[in-house]
């Protein structure tokens, strides 16, 4: 549409035929995105649009008396205010799975920064100020904010009238959802161990703290639609909740990706997208929602906060007897994707190990903090936290080294889970643990130079708190198991459209998919797949956008195994294409044709054995092969409500870190130097993209070991900290090395052999650090963040 930022455009590149599988090709946005070129979605521009502003609930649980917006609609610049009653159709509230969240407050808010009222006006400012001018009258309500004022007997209800599929089989109207795992006798195999320790862990609230704001642009069309830019996670499932609130049919409301600034699973859930809409509706002109940082603080879910009880067992020969836990999460006051983040805590919650006795509960609260939902590692990092520290304190109670001890109790493939899932492919834990204490260990006092102590290599930095006195050094291991892609029989599938066609000579290749770049390489990899495939030079990244069938989400480490799998399987359909058309043009002129097997490799046709038979470009002259197809894993299946026993998880990724840690002990402040990983990847696509992603979640699994954490007033439940100043996330300084030792074994049933990459080191990493802390220290430390006052009692 003429005056519209679209974002990011074709991306085409370009190189040889041999930059396809396991070649380390740059990203086409890469130098974009690092000379502050590439286009985000907060830079998007129509010539006429207005600017949106949502006005926020300033307490978190109270009845909404009245709403008066007289003030604002009479401020100049003011085109529409919105509030829950102009809403145009009865469908008033949207959700991922659970349809629990009002697209505007009505009758009552349930958390801190609630949408209550819209503004599009001709100006930023002129929006927020308007906004300023409704008044809103709240009756204040008691808050829940823990598991006690949540389910106790005289507790009001976060919602009243559930009737959502989950609501059946709770034990309480505040529970979301919960999942018992019971298999063996765990009673009975506390009764055979020689040494039992127990513990109870509490994992703080972490935000993703993506650097792009939530921004869009939504633009109505002549046709009564509404084309919406947006930078999101996931396109078709914005979709299917946008279109029912704006009563339009799907067709009409066409959505296409903009620039994302990363996710981490923030964005998989709504922000803006029907504010947009339903304000650019209302005014006939393109309305630009972004968020400033305060409010993106408001606009997303965070990681579940989480309270976790654990009990293990051991013989005194270091095999593990049994495990018993209870996990509470904590999923604020709408249940996006509470439900599946419990099944994912409660089905890993035993960890990467062999115990065949279990008693797992998990559970996720209604309360009146702030959302949770997805993010990086959703559900098993909370868990990993809480296993791994078991797993040292029995190393410490038997005596054992903790990479023995955990390499004595490490599933491999064929280990039944204690879901009864027997893992089907690689599961070398005890190798990776193997690979990262064999990394060599940084070099003891590295601050040490000829011209004195370099502060910016001590706990505290440039603050110049010490010069190395009362400095200790820890060392900590740690390794977790998380699963990859959507599970408990979730139609997890994903589309590819691949157009291939001859431009000035040369045969190109074009790929389609909703797949939502949001900083994971995608992009990238859909180009190697296709060259490899069809063995083309040039290939054209269509914008992603919902032109085309579902991609899915961007999440789950998913993207490369399904949508990667989607383009592999449409590139091979198109390729078969153009071998019959070869075929029948010149299948009379050498026999191979009918009896070789036959690639394309570098523009031709060839045999196996090398030999070429044609110029594709001579096979397809002015024809185009186009597909769009769909493909899907292997489908899986809900766990069992009462025994969890299913067959619920695609595939398992591994990885293991060490931590080296040095702690000033007067001060209790702590430099990570060094976290090493060891990760089993299947098939390295892109080894250079790997290696990000894997130092990627590892920097951001330091983060919530040592500093970030959303504060939530628990008289209030307000949050006390929603701003980059406040809420503290690692920069260059604080990031340490991280070497990184890539495994390959192949999972014969994903696509190249790969496996999700993306949130496996997001796991181990958290409690590696602890554990380096604790081997410092010697305290017990369960709790993270870690914070100064834990390690001096001050």
């Amino acid at each position: 549409m003429s005056g519209v930022t679209r974002t990011p455009t074709h991306l085409t590149q370009g190189g040889t035929a041999d930059a396809g599988i396991g070649a380390s090709t740059l990203r086409p946005d890469g130098t974009l995105k690092v000379t502050g070129e590439f286009a985000y979605s907060s830079d998007l521009w129509h010539e006429d649009m207005l600017w949106g502003c949502t006005l926020r609930s300033t307490v978190a649980h109270a009845e909404i008396v009245s709403i008066d917006t007289s003030e604002a609609l009479a401020q100049s610049g003011v085109y529409a205010v919105l509030t829950y009653d102009d809403l145009p159709t009865e469908v008033k509230n949207y959700g991922l799975e659970i349809q629990d969240t009002p697209v505007l407050a009505h009758g009552k808010v349930r958390h801190h920064g609630e949408p209550v009222a819209l503004v599009a006006a001709d100006h930023p400012e002129t929006a927020r100020r308007a906004a300023a001018k409704i008044k809103v009258e709240y009756a204040e309500l008691p808050v829940i904010t823990d598991e006690a004022s949540a389910l106790a007997e005289d507790a009001p209800l976060v919602h009243e009238h559930r009737d959502d599929h989950h609501a059946g089989h709770v034990p309480h109207p505040n529970i979301v959802h919960r999942q018992p795992i019971v298999r063996g006798d765990a009673d009975a195999a506390a009764r055979r161990a020689d040494v039992i320790v127990s513990g109870e862990y509490v994992f703080g609230m972490q935000d993703q703290a993506f650097l792009g704001p939530e921004s869009g642009l939504a633009v109505p069309a002549e046709d009564g639609g509404v084309d919406l830019y947006v930078a999101t996670q996931w396109l078709h499932s914005d979709l299917r909740q946008i279109a029912p609130v704006l009563g339009l049919p799907e067709d009409k409301v066409r959505m296409t990706l903009s620039g994302v600034g990363g996710a981490f699973g923030g964005r998989e859930d709504l922000s803006m997208q029907i504010h947009g809409c339903l304000l650019a509706l209302r005014t006939g002109k393109p309305v630009k929602i972004v968020y400033n940082r305060f409010e993106s603080f408001f606009g997303h879910v965070h990681r579940h906060p989480a309270k976790l009880w654990y009990e293990h067992g051991a013989t005194k020969d270091g095999k593990l007897t049994h495990m018993k836990c209870r996990i509470v999460l904590d999923g604020g006051a709408y249940a996006s994707a509470s439900p599946a983040v419990v099944g994912n805590a409660s089905s890993l919650s035993v960890g990467p190990y062999a115990v065949d006795d279990v008693d797992i509960e998990a559970i996720a609260l209604y309360t009146n903090n702030p959302p949770c939902g997805a993010m990086r590692g959703f559900g098993a990092v909370q868990a990993c936290f809480a296993y791994e520290a078991q797993m040292d304190k029995l190393a410490q109670k038997l005596g054992m080294d903790p990479v023995e001890f955990r390499q004595l109790n490490a599933m491999e493939q064929g280990t039944p889970l204690p879901t009864g899932q027997v893992v089907d492919s690689p599961a070398p834990v005890a190798e990776l643990l193997r690979r990262v204490k064999a990394m060599p260990l940084p070099p003891e006092n590295q601050w040490e130079t000829t011209e004195g102590a370099d502060v910016r290599a001590l706990p505290g930095g440039l603050s110049n708190t010490t010069h190395g006195e009362d400095v200790v050094r820890g060392i900590g291991y740690a390794v977790g198991i998380k699963n990859v892609g959507f599970s408990e029989g979730f139609d997890d599938y994903s589309t590819a459209r691949v157009r291939m066609e001859v431009v000035g000579g040369v045969p190109v290749a074009t790929v389609h998919t909703a797949m939502a770049e949001v900083g994971q390489g995608g992009v990238t990899v859909h180009a190697q797949i296709a060259r490899t495939e069809l063995g083309v030079d040039q290939v054209t990244i269509h914008p992603a956008d919902t032109r085309v069938g579902s991609a899915g989400s961007t999440s789950a480490s998913r993207q490369t195994y399904v949508t990667g799998g989607a383009v592999k399987n449409t590139c091979e359909h198109v390729r078969e294409q153009v071998l019959e058309l070869g075929r029948r043009k010149f299948g009379t002129y050498h026999p191979a044709w009918a009896t070789a097997e036959l690639l394309l490799e570098n523009g031709k046709v060839v045999t196996d054995g090398g030999e070429v038979l044609a110029d594709v470009a001579d096979v397809l002259e002015d024809e185009a092969i186009d597909l769009e197809l769909e493909w899907r894993h292997r489908p899986t299946e809900p766990f069992d409500l009462r025994t969890g026993q299913g067959n619920g998880h695609v595939q398992y990724s591994f990885a293991a870190h060490r931590a080296v840690v040095e702690v000033d002990t007067a001060l209790g402040l702590v430099k990570v130097v060094e976290l090493a990983c060891a990760q089993d990847v299947g098939k390295a696509l892109n080894p250079l993209s790997v290696v990000g992603q894997i130092q990627g979640g590892t920097t951001q699994g330091l983060g919530v070991a040592v500093m970030e954490e959303i504060i939530v007033d628990p008289k209030t439940a307000k949050v006390r900290n929603p701003s980059f100043t406040d809420y503290l996330i690692p920069t260059i300084l604080d990031t340490p090395t991280i070497p990184v030792d890539v495994l390959e074994l192949a999972d014969e049933h994903a696509p190249y052999g790969l496996r999700g990459i993306g949130e496996a080191p997001t796991l181990s990493s958290t409690p590696a650090v602890l554990a380096a802390i604790r081997n410092a220290t010697g305290l017990e430390l369960n709790r993270t963040p870690v914070r100064p006052e834990h390690l001096t009692g001050t």
